[in-house]
């Protein structure tokens, strides 16, 4: 039998313990006796170990993480400080980056400096989210290696004044100084340090703890001055959806009106608490494409690409809601560009609106009432950065030709999760195929040749027949027996208004506690 090298187990806590004292702990722990004064001298556990570490002992390096993670597991991206339903992102991958002792707990996210570049609502997803922040190195820090240095040039220079010394019996001044010189420049003794020194890997680190619905994909440092939100130059979101019952060029026209400098105000989520007064977002690319392969007779799938700068609160589900009413038939391509001319003037006339008899777009100063598209399809895909500023990495060591090593794992937990789902849609084809021999699909309603037309045409139907089940995306959709164009339906208050209000009521209220809170600390 062929031997085996096997790692020997670290002593645990009862290692050295004699038979007795063993089987009293072990009556102790089933509620059978009283620890003696014996077992209650046992070794730290590993509780007051972790109290015991001493971040400012450690050096630190600022990084950026990048991640994905599955936004239906979760209750958003952003750290909530109460209870939650389903736990955030942020607050597992803090707590496993405290786990590992890459960030003091106690300080919390501002003490490591903690950015993201994206904030994600719960349900949505992430391949690229990036946050900034600053852990535990395994170099010393820049003061350290510093003095190192300073000790090095200070023995080369006592050993090289000695040997002169001996040659010529003079101090040799001029040589002394030389040699100063020549050792200033301290990069050479600092490569070669830390070339004996492997940074913390810090992929393996955190993956281990992490659940398999978040992976940190890469790490990099980064300047001080790098910021995981400030520092973005784009933000590039895909939406997914079926091409079931939806008019695909209509959609991919809209699409195309989001490109450049608009006003989004009908098409986001108004939060007054944020006294946003500027709607105006810049759009670099607004596509509807189709995916690989189709999807077993339920339509191809296709993505919404939509990037640009910055967005706000809600903002792709509301617009990605509004092409569902296009692709439809409910609404045509232009209600994009109506919803975006706030004010006279504000969208010029499109070439094709002209040719198709339209002279004036309506202004829509507030914002119609309608439900924003589901969450469960929306993906954070790429935050874009200056690529001369990061330098993303996988690991920490190198392979025997210098290279990086390449890690499979990784790639093949999230090619697993993959072929998995691909199973259960080919479950749930095959349910969908066995109900069809019982039940034949309804009549096809959507999307709809000539517009609101075609609803005149169903008056004759039996109800059942008439109700339209409008999709709002991720297999959801809106039963309506009747339908409400968008710019004649109940619209809400002005902007100005809903932010007036706020601040003469809850924020108002909220201002008032914050006062009382800074008086009572100053009395204190």
């Amino acid at each position: 039998m062929p031997s085996t090298s096997t790692s020997s187990a670290s002593p645990g806590p009862y290692a050295g313990w004699t038979r007795e004292r063993l089987v009293e702990r072990l009556m102790q722990l089933e509620g059978t006796s009283q620890p003696s004064v014996e077992s209650r001298s046992k070794p730290p556990t590993q509780e007051s170990s972790d109290k015991a570490f001493d971040f400012s002992k450690h050096s630190k390096r600022k990084i950026a993480l990048k991640f994905c993670y599955s936004g239906w597991e979760y209750g958003g991206l952003a750290f909530q400080l109460g209870p939650t339903p389903l736990p955030t992102v942020e607050n597992v991958l803090f707590d496993v980056l405290a786990k590992t002792r890459l960030v003091d707990p106690e300080a919390g996210f501002e003490g490591c400096g903690w950015e993201k570049c994206g904030r994600t609502d719960r349900g949505v997803s992430a391949a690229g989210q990036v946050v900034s922040l600053w852990v535990r190195s395994a170099f010393p820090s820049e003061d350290e290696e510093l003095h190192k240095v300073q000790e090095d040039v200070a023995g080369s220079v006592s050993a090289e004044a000695i040997e002169k010394t001996e040659d010529d019996g003079l101090p040799g001044l001029d040589d002394e100084f030389g040699s100063l010189e020549v050792s200033e420049e301290p990069s050479s003794n600092t490569s070669v340090r830390k070339r004996d020194i492997r940074e913390h890997d810090y992929l393996a680190m955190i993956n281990r703890l992490l659940p398999a619905t978040i992976r940190v994909i890469a790490w990099s440092p980064v300047p001080t001055s790098f910021s995981a939100r400030f520092s973005c130059k784009y933000r590039h979101y895909k939406y997914f959806f079926s091409s079931l019952y939806l008019d695909i060029p209509a959609m991919q026209a809209a699409a195309a009106r989001l490109v450049g400098e608009h006003d989004f105000r009908n098409l986001c989520k108004l939060d007054a608490q944020k006294q946003i007064t500027s709607f105006r977002r810049k759009i670099t690319r607004a596509t509807v494409e189709p995916l690989d392969g189709e999807d077993g007779g339920n339509g191809e799938m296709y993505v919404f690409d939509l990037v640009g700068s910055a967005f706000l609160y809600h903002q792709v589900r509301h617009i990605m809601a509004v092409l569902f009413l296009v692709g439809s038939g409910l609404e045509p391509p232009h209600v994009v560009t109506e919803l975006m001319n706030v004010e006279e003037g504000a969208e010029p006339l499109h070439p094709e609106d002209v040719s198709n008899g339209l002279t004036k777009y309506a202004i829509v100063d507030r914002k119609p009432e309608y439900q924003m598209a589901d969450a469960l399809p929306l993906m954070l895909w790429e935050c874009g950065y200056d690529e001369s500023e990061l330098d993303w990495r996988t690991s920490s060591g190198s392979d025997e030709t210098g290279g990086e090593i390449v890690r499979g794992d990784l790639y093949h937990q999230l090619q697993s999760i993959h072929t998995r789902s691909r199973v259960f849609s080919a479950l749930e084809r095959h349910f969908m195929k066995a109900a069809e021999k019982h039940h034949p699909p309804p009549p096809l309603l959507f999307p709809l040749k000539h517009g609101l037309k075609d609803l005149e045409a169903l008056k004759d139907r039996p109800e059942r027949e008439r109700y339209m089940n409008i999709p709002l995306g991720g297999g959801t959709f809106k039963r309506n027996l009747k339908y409400v164009p968008l710019l004649e339906r109940k619209r809400l208050d002005t902007v100005e208004v809903m932010n007036e209000r706020w601040r003469l009521g809850k924020g108002m209220r909220k201002e008032e506690r914050r006062r009382v809170e800074q008086e009572d600390d100053s009395n204190e």
